[in-house]
């Protein structure tokens, strides 16, 4: 009977999971302040490195501790992964792992 749980629970997982393909956004949603103010290195990638990725924006939460959405078709959300333990080398790294990249401009810098 274990057995058999857990074998519907491995076939339910992967039934939800995803691909990088199915990607096709993310939104960070992030309180403008409070914790974020006690998260230096997320809120240097939050203000900072975000923006200038494409298809990632930025949604200021009144509250939310800040959190990477990952999107699929009309905005279904796929995915939610917090920041707040993360660097900002581990943020950005994140996002890129999920397969994004930065905009035409911020590639030079």
């Amino acid at each position: 009977m274990k057995f058999t749980l857990l074998a519907i629970c491995a076939i339910l997982a992967t039934s939800f999971a995803y691909e990088n393909s199915d990607i096709v956004s993310a939104r960070i949603e992030t309180c403008r302040g409070c914790s974020l103010n006690r998260l230096p290195e997320v809120k240097r990638f939050v203000m900072d490195d975000a923006p200038k990725y494409e298809r990632v924006e930025v949604n200021f939460i009144s509250g939310a501790p800040p959190e990477l959405v990952l999107l699929g078709e009309n905005d279904r959300e796929l995915e939610r992964l917090p920041l707040s333990q993360l660097t900002r080398q581990q943020c950005n790294e994140l996002v890129q792992e999920r397969g994004f990249t930065k905009k035409n401009k911020d590639k030079e810098l």
